[in-house]
């Protein structure tokens, strides 16, 4: 791009002599012509003055900072940090396949491509593009280790809206979509729903059906609910530090209630009074799926419930990242005109902030003597919480357990990415995202070793591709925490 300028950074003399060298090594111009040497100007072969003129395309996902769909694929500039291949955590499947459809590069110039297009919602009916954006995990990394901020995550989901309203919605979309309605009926009748689920015949249909591969083992419900066990407990805590909302997502209230019954007792240790939001879902499960419209009235009520707390300055918190964290994005760019949704977004946080606090000004105490002190624990963060928020603050909560060493791992995504690990034509790629580098990284861990990761998909894949059990960190925090906290 800068090539033009070298005959004036070098002089003439310079400037010849490197003329010279190009033309006896190749003198046919084949190599990188244009570059160093005899370069067009910079201004010249711009994309944006050749696109044709910008077609009007009705979006669920609000893209208006940036101009339109389009003008957020076009964000793009082609630098290529996408084609990473052993750091950080943009783009999986690339790491995976080494196919530049797969980055996010090749994707965003496929987008610009079929929405330059005279009629941009049929072109996003079009299969081939469909191939490009399938093996998008949608780990919003692009949106933060991008140079440029391509997210590509939310024009995914807008993607598959658009797909869908040609091609209609296929029947694993819509049970994915319904995870808390199924979890909701899970948890109402297990122990039995389990052993259901469980059955090799019922697998294998599942697996025939609905692409829902058998090799993987599902999630288990447990009768006892968080909205339960929330409802039926004792109530004589002091709220000596006020009020946070709670929001109760899909996965903690109905298949691991235990991280988010030790999260609300160490709020309550450290003197928080705890609201349970635990009968609206934030719609995760339907974004990433494209079920936009189902999401948007997900969105609205879960807005229209909170936006009284958040004006008032109370911190809404959860556990899951990718739940919680939808509040600040998704939510926001489902409801353009809501003000509301905004204030909301303002005032989430996860857990560990308020933890890393409470800590810190002695309103948690954390045991020496408590079996969890003195451990190595090796972190694994979901790849929502580091493109939006970081790790920092759940790597400063596990530093404050007395005596233990807190090692955070650079493994990129686990590959499980919700739904994705447990589609049939996704899971060997999902395996191979796995092996790269977080299965190696906790194999090569001493068997004492605590693992630890904030994402229910991290942990699911952690344990099915090395048989290590990963616990979330407010789990460790918990097994810590002293007794008579104030």
């Amino acid at each position: 791009a800068r090539s033009e300028f070298n005959r004036h950074i070098f002089g003439d003399e310079l400037y010849e002599a490197m003329r010279e060298v190009k033309r006896i090594f190749d003198p046919d111009n084949r190599l990188n012509p244009g570059k160093i040497v005899d370069s067009p100007r910079m201004t010249e072969n711009l994309r944006d003055p050749a696109l044709p003129p910008l077609r009007q395309l009705i979006t669920k996902l609000s893209f208006a900072s940036a101009g339109g769909m389009r003008g957020a694929a076009d964000r793009c500039m082609n630098i290529g940090v996408c084609r990473k291949g052993s750091t950080g955590v943009m783009c999986p499947s690339y790491m995976a396949t080494r196919e530049e459809e797969h980055s996010t590069r090749g994707r965003a110039n496929a987008l610009v491509m079929a929405l330059s297009q005279p009629d941009p919602r049929t072109a996003l009916g079009d299969e081939r593009l469909h191939d490009i954006l399938d093996l998008c995990l949608e780990c919003k990394a692009c949106k933060s280790e991008c140079p440029l901020g391509v997210d590509m995550a939310s024009m995914k989901s807008e993607f598959l809206h658009q797909y869908q309203r040609t091609h209609g919605v296929p029947a694993r979309t819509r049970f994915f979509a319904a995870a808390r309605t199924l979890n909701r009926l899970g948890s109402a009748s297990a122990p039995l729903s389990n052993w259901v689920t469980a059955l090799p015949p019922i697998r294998a249909l599942m697996e025939r059906r609905l692409g829902i591969t058998r090799r993987r083992a599902l999630p288990r419900f447990h009768r006892r609910t968080l909205v339960r066990w929330f409802g039926q407990r004792p109530r004589s805590v002091p709220a000596a530090r006020g009020t946070v909302v709670f929001l109760a997502d899909s996965f903690t209230t109905f298949t691991e209630p235990g991280i988010g019954i030790a999260a609300i007792e160490l709020l309550e240790m450290a003197g928080w009074r705890v609201e349970l939001i635990g009968d609206l879902c934030c719609g995760r499960a339907a974004i990433s799926k494209g079920r936009l419209d189902a999401a948007a009235r997900n969105a609205r009520a879960l807005t229209a419930r909170l936006a009284d707390r958040a004006r008032q300055g109370v911190p809404i918190v959860g556990v899951e990242p990718s739940c919680i964290l939808t509040l600040t994005e998704e939510h926001v760019a489902l409801q353009p005109g809501n003000a509301d949704a905004g204030v909301v977004a303002s005032q989430v946080r996860m857990v560990d902030d308020l933890l890393v606090e409470a800590i810190d000004g002695g309103h948690l105490r954390l045991d020496p003597q408590a079996p969890i002190a003195g451990q190595r624990i090796l972190f694994h963060g979901h790849c929502h919480q580091k493109a939006l928020v970081g790790t920092a603050a759940t790597v400063q909560m596990l530093s404050r357990i007395p005596g233990a060493t807190v090692v955070e791992v650079d493994a990129g995504c686990c590959g499980m990415a919700g739904s994705f690990g447990f589609e049939a034509e996704h899971y060997d790629l999902s395996m191979q995202i796995g092996g790269m580098r977080l299965f190696p990284a906790v194999e090569a861990e001493d068997a004492a070793t605590v693992l630890a990761a904030t994402g229910i998909s991290c942990r699911q894949q952690i344990h099915h591709g090395t048989g290590r059990v990963a616990r979330h960190p407010i789990e460790l925090i918990r097994a810590a925490a002293s007794a008579g906290s104030a």
